[in-house]
Parts: C-alpha cells; sequence; structure tokens
C-alpha cells in the first residue's frame, strides 16, 4: 500500500512537472484526436489527464462542453494502473463498469479504449481514449496504432517541457550576466 501512496505521489508531481493542467485548447492536440476519431471510425476520442481528484480533459472530439469529469469512477483513473491498451469492447457486461455512471447513465458508454500517456520515467499521467455508445473490439494493430497516438502526446509534450527549460535557463543566463556586468561597472 505505502508504495501505491509513494507511486501516486511521484506520479501526480510528475504530472505538475508538464504544466498542463488547465491550458487552453491546443491546436496539436486537437488535430491528434481528430485524426484518431477519423482512423478508428469513433465517435469520440480524448487525451486525459489524471489528476489527484479529477479527470481533465487536454483535447476532446466529439464531446462539447465537458472540460473534466470526477476521477471516481472514471474509467481513465483505471486504465492508468496498466501499461497496456485498457480495453471494454462492451461496459454493460463488463464488471469493472458495471457501477460507472457513463454506462449505466444518460451517456450510455459501451466501449472505452486506452493507451497510458507513459512518461520516460514510468509514470501514467492520462490516456489517449477512444469512446463510442455502442459495442466495438479492437484488433492488435488498432491498439498499437492507439499505443502510438499515445505516444506521440507524450512526445508533444516532452518538446514543449524541453522548450520552457531551455527558456528558463536562457533568462537565468541574461540575469546572471546582467548582474556581473552591473558589479563590473560598479567596481
Amino acid at each position: 500500500m505505502m508504495e501505491t501512496i509513494e507511486h501516486e505521489a511521484g506520479r501526480l508531481e510528475a504530472l505538475r512537472r508538464y504544466d498542463i493542467l488547465d491550458t487552453p485548447p491546443d491546436g496539436a492536440f486537437d488535430r491528434i484526436t481528430a485524426l484518431a476519431s477519423k482512423m478508428f471510425n469513433m465517435p469520440i476520442a480524448i487525451i486525459s489527464l489524471v489528476d489527484k481528484d479529477r479527470i481533465w480533459f487536454k483535447s476532446q472530439h466529439g464531446i462539447d462542453g465537458v472540460e473534466q469529469i470526477d476521477r471516481e469512477p472514471g474509467l481513465c483513473a483505471s486504465a492508468i494502473l496498466s501499461k497496456d491498451v485498457y480495453l471494454v469492447e462492451n461496459a454493460i457486461e463488463d464488471p469493472r463498469c458495471l457501477a460507472n455512471p457513463l454506462v449505466c447513465g444518460e451517456f450510455g458508454l459501451r466501449f472505452y479504449a486506452a493507451a497510458p500517456l507513459h512518461t520516460h520515467d514510468g509514470y501514467n499521467l492520462g490516456t489517449f481514449c477512444i469512446i463510442d455508445k455502442k459495442q466495438r473490439y479492437l484488433s492488435r494493430e488498432q491498439m498499437e496504432m492507439l499505443e502510438d497516438l499515445a505516444s506521440i502526446v507524450v512526445d508533444e509534450m516532452e518538446i514543449r517541457l524541453a522548450s520552457r527549460n531551455s527558456l528558463a535557463k536562457s533568462y537565468q543566463r541574461i540575469a546572471q550576466l546582467e548582474k556581473e556586468n552591473n558589479e563590473l561597472r560598479n567596481s
């Protein structure tokens, strides 16, 4: 149990490192979810990030006006516990989903497939998921494509993090040079 708590604390710290939560919509991520919807012929595709008490959507295609849902009993919160694609082909027959309000409620979710957003340091920050309101199946090749899309999302997050870190170092170096310059002028 302690290992799980420590891992979750590290996972949340890794999520904060990317500084992506509650950021505005982004064309690059939106293009990826739209592409996934077309590739898999699915009405809904989502890039989700699992926070402490919520699942926040960085990008969603096929649902409007929903930016986040509660973490419990969210499917994405379960999917991040796996290294592989988390697959629910028919949610009304899957014991993992029977109490989920998205399944038994008005939304009527039937199909859910999610590849974890896996970082280089071993944390699953969220998922790249595809959803339908009817029973569906994925081939092994399609699951691999979903994993590839999740990897592209993580790559994009890594590029943005590296850019921010590089800019921060540049600003620090400029400030250091200005300080040294001022010290030389004052001596």
